[in-house]
């Protein structure tokens, strides 16, 4: 009997073309609702138990990879499940296939807010959405704290990032930097905080074998080389530095579409916990520094995010299509073309390093991945973030609940709504999309009875 290669996936079931995974990808890439928790199941129950593409195992452990990771942790599994199976070509497949859709249906739909959104019909469903959003926010402050909050430390790391950017205002790079140093410090002498750090473990469900499964050995392409990792790095500085030297040269350095480039760049590096990480730093920067846009179309967008496929950070399209119309960068003619450009200039950047740290940084952290001083401050950051989601929360409920500030009158009919949403979500475990799509139904009957 011929010896099996040990660097090929399992070659007793059926093998997986890159056409049947390109069809997959695609169609991931139009299903992807429900956030990043939903769209990891439609994977599990897509690739693990019909398909058979891979272990439960493996699968999950590529989970707790893409969890350490900064970006859209979905978005990664799907590139780094590709990327196993076919090579890096799979990967850039799996990844961008998952972006695509989304990004083409956010441009539409933003193009759609700016040409019809003061209409009463299209006004009237945002006025019910807002108030869901506000709580969907407060109900993802819930379940990232009850899943990363499992001591007294992780708790008072997030009651000190509340506070930090609550009340001392301070920006959401330093919050994330100092979580990290606290957790790496206090690993040293108090590492049992961290024995027990999140991870997704395997249930006992045996679902057949599977094109890779527990026992494929790591592909060649798979594992760790120095010069393959310089290659990698080298070739994502010149994807980086290329476009923004465009940018600059074209447009000025200080123009709109450049600062958009670098202030993305930095949110991609920073995007650990996932969207509702990042977006406190997002309003920041796009709404209370460079004033691409206001408070209540940056809770718009995020309403927008919410209602679509894709990962949830893809609202970062719409900051950049309205920051390219509400400035007219490429003059009131073409504002169309202005925002659409803006929308990919920022999801370029945006998820430009998301690929990057599967390609040629899933080796190195699969070799460190059980280390203290790796799980330490990435820990603390989780913890840190809970804290930023609190106060985007604060911030979307005082802009839902009195529009014209606390001067203004209170909104009572958005305030049931929330109460409703809010019920709903704790009290019930109602699907985000029906939570939308009920509050929204309730918005349009305020608008027009």
């Amino acid at each position: 009997m011929q010896q099996k290669q040990q660097n090929t996936p399992d070659d007793s079931v059926e093998q997986v073309t890159f056409w049947q995974a390109f069809l997959f990808w695609l169609k991931l890439g139009f299903i992807s609702f429900g956030g990043p928790a939903g769209q990891i199941a439609v994977m599990h129950q897509e690739l693990v138990e019909q398909k058979r593409w891979i272990s439960e195992k493996r699968f999950l452990h590529a989970l707790n990879y893409c969890m350490l990771l900064p970006g859209p942790e979905a978005q990664q599994l799907a590139t780094y499940i590709g990327w196993l199976m076919h090579r890096t070509v799979g990967g850039l497949v799996a990844g961008i296939l998952f972006v695509l859709p989304s990004l083409f249906i956010l441009i539409a739909l933003s193009w759609v807010y700016i040409k019809f959104g003061d209409v009463p019909a299209i006004a009237g469903i945002f006025y019910g959405i807002k108030p869901a959003v506000t709580a969907i926010v407060f109900h993802a402050t819930y379940r990232i704290g009850s899943r990363s909050l499992k001591n007294k430390f992780l708790w008072l790391v997030a009651i000190a990032a509340f506070f930090a950017i609550f009340v001392l205002k301070l920006p959401f790079p330093l919050i994330v930097l100092s979580a990290g140093i606290a957790g790496y410090l206090a690993s040293k002498k108090y590492p049992e905080l961290f024995s027990s750090a999140a991870g997704h473990k395997a249930s006992q469900k045996d679902y057949g074998p599977a094109f890779i499964d527990d026992e494929t050995p790591t592909p060649e392409h798979a594992k760790f080389q120095w010069p393959r990792l310089a290659k990698l790095i080298f070739v994502a500085i010149v994807l980086w530095l290329l476009p923004i030297l465009a940018l600059g040269a074209y447009f000025g350095w200080h123009h709109a579409y450049t600062q958009m480039a670098w202030f993305f760049t930095k949110a991609a590096l920073l995007t650990f916990g996932g969207a509702y990480a990042v977006l406190p730093y997002v309003y920041q920067g796009a709404v209370n520094h460079f004033g691409w846009l206001s408070p209540t179309q940056m809770i718009d967008g995020l309403a927008l995010g919410e209602t679509t496929p894709g990962p949830l950070i893809m609202v970062v399209a719409f900051v950049g299509f309205l920051g390219g119309v509400n400035h007219s960068l490429l003059g009131s003619e073409y504002l169309f073309f202005a925002g659409a450009l803006g929308a990919v200039i920022v999801t370029w950047f945006t998820f430009l390093f998301s690929f990057v740290f599967i390609f040629a940084g899933a080796p190195i952290i699969e070799s460190t991945h059980n280390e203290i001083k790796f799980i330490a401050p990435l820990t603390a950051i989780t913890a840190a973030v809970v804290g930023v989601i609190l106060n985007l929360a604060l911030f979307f409920s005082y802009h839902v609940l009195w529009p014209q500030g606390f001067s203004g009158h209170f909104d009572v009919a958005a305030a049931f709504i929330t109460l409703g949403a809010f019920i709903a979500l704790f009290r019930f475990n109602v699907n985000v999309l029906y939570v939308i799509f009920a509050s929204a139904l309730v918005g349009l009957a305020i608008t027009f009875f």
